[in-house]
């Protein structure tokens, strides 16, 4: 299959609600969407880079200038016999992950309604349901916190992770602690503390927390395998693993004892399923995080955690959770018992809505071979 056309198109949505982390406030999901065509089939995926560089290096605008002038005329130039052939071909770019995620999780999504299956029968899942976890941003104070919690937890959320920063770490959590005693409760921390902050992450370990994820710098493997050696709580890698090789060197030095694994971040559906597969060779659990992505990339998602190494429940959330609107029909929702079905149409398994698409885009830019 050679392809035969490639469209990127910036995309704006507006949040219902402000989502706030440790180095950020969101009111709008500004994100690239990648189409790609062959034989009059056409496959979608979702970038997950952002406009500014505070969570990971790439930003939408370094996507566009390395699809355009880099990954998408090499892509124009292969006979591609199956799309797990793409990372190979794309080596000889370094890095820039989101930018080759985004054009393989396309041609990924392309070959699925091609071959007229769901996405997760080509990646080697099954279907059924996946549990849905959550994640509650940053809120202006504890009440509000607790509230929004109580709020997710009646919705059927099986896990529920708040982000933290240093002056709002503690308290927080033994906040809810007092109030939710029981429920799966991680915290996110952003890559915003030090090694120097050992003893907060001691007391967190009193509340008998899922995880704790990326608390140390987003580059980092040593650190916070220093920092696993002196706490009880799991340590889970986000921002640190960005390809097979990185989750092999965090296993290896103990890094971790859990791995968050976001297709977009890795390289793509091939980079997600080596790291699954190690972790499930080596015994650790992994899960999926999110990116506030829309529907087109929350499926991709869902498709993803049918394999059978993802235990933990994902930051797989409603579409109504985030979005007003969102671009596919029907959105995605999640059942009083916290699961979401998992789609069984080709492809993702849902319609793109394309008048949404437009009335959200930006720019356009298309380019043939």
């Amino acid at each position: 299959m050679r392809l035969e056309r490639v469209e990127v198109r910036g995309l704006s949505l507006p949040l219902r609600h402000p989502f706030e982390t440790s180095f950020t406030r969101t009111t709008a999901k500004n994100f690239l969407l990648v189409s790609v065509s062959a034989q009059g089939v056409t496959g979608y995926g979702e970038c997950v880079a952002d406009v500014d560089p505070f969570y990971l290096p790439e930003t939408n605008t370094t996507v566009l200038h390395i699809l355009r002038d880099f990954l998408a005329p090499l892509a124009f130039t292969l006979e591609i016999g199956h799309p797990r052939e793409l990372p190979a071909a794309f080596a000889r770019v370094r890095g820039h992950e989101m930018a080759k995620a985004a054009l393989e999780m396309a041609v990924w999504e392309l070959w699925a309604r091609r071959e007229g299956a769901p996405l997760h029968r080509l990646l080697g899942g099954r279907g059924g349901t996946i549990a849905a976890g959550v994640s509650v941003g940053l809120q202006k104070d504890i009440p509000t916190l607790l509230d929004r919690v109580e709020a997710e937890v009646a919705a059927g959320y099986r896990r529920i992770k708040i982000k933290i920063k240093p002056g709002r770490d503690r308290e927080l959590v033994g906040a809810l602690r007092a109030r939710f005693p029981e429920i799966p409760l991680m915290v996110d921390a952003n890559s915003a503390y030090t090694l120097d902050d050992v003893a907060l992450f001691r007391e967190l370990d009193e509340h008998r927390l899922l995880m704790v994820e990326q608390p140390l710098a987003w580059n980092d493997i040593l650190d916070h395998a220093a920092l696993q050696r002196q706490i009880w709580t799991p340590v889970c890698l986000d921002e640190s693993i960005r390809s097979a090789d990185d989750a092999r060197h965090a296993l290896d030095f103990g890094a971790c004892r859990i791995i968050n694994i976001k297709v977009g971040r890795v390289g793509g559906f091939a980079a997600a399923l080596a790291i699954h597969d190690l972790c499930s060779a080596r015994g650790m659990p992994v899960w999926c995080g999110g990116m506030l992505e829309s529907g087109i990339g929350r499926l991709a998602n869902v498709h993803l955690q049918t394999l059978p190494g993802f235990t933990l429940p994902g930051d797989t959330s409603a579409s109504a959770r985030y979005f007003e609107e969102d671009l596919i029909d029907p959105p995605v929702t999640v059942a009083p018992d916290g699961t979401i079905a998992v789609p069984e149409g080709p492809g993702i398994g849902h319609a793109v809505l394309w008048a949404r698409v437009e009335k959200a885009t930006t720019f356009k830019e298309e380019w043939r071979p």
